[in-house]
């Protein structure tokens, strides 16, 4: 696929989903109540306005069944992380170590691959 044809639905989801977790990645680790309010209404926003109508509607189910933990970086990744996972779950694919999470969207990975040179 030429790279600057529009993206699919598993493209734009996986853009989606580095998108979400750098954001998250760099979240404060004490939110101020407006940027806990921001980032609750950015995420719903973003399921009334995604796309896919389907994965919106999915993603606001998921909100309004585990809304999100914004009290810091830590818990947002965390929750993150796991609605991800449900996601993966129900498509098939493979879940994430949650354990991880600051490692592959903030730190870079232990190995030092992400180091650059």
């Amino acid at each position: 696929m030429e790279h600057n044809c529009p993206l699919n639905r598993v493209q734009l989801g996986y853009h989606t989903w580095n998108l979400l977790h750098t954001m998250v990645a760099n979240y404060p680790d004490e939110p101020s109540p407006q940027k806990q309010e921001d980032i609750y209404q950015f995420f719903k926003l973003l399921a009334r306005l995604y796309p896919c109508q389907a994965c919106g509607r999915d993603f606001s189910h998921l909100l309004t069944q585990r809304p999100p933990v914004t009290n810091s970086q830590n818990t947002l990744s965390e929750w993150l992380c796991s609605i991800h996972n449900d996601v993966n779950q129900k498509i098939g694919k493979s879940i994430f170590d949650c354990n991880r999470v600051n490692e592959r969207w903030r730190d870079g990975w232990n190995d030092g691959s992400c180091d650059q040179i």
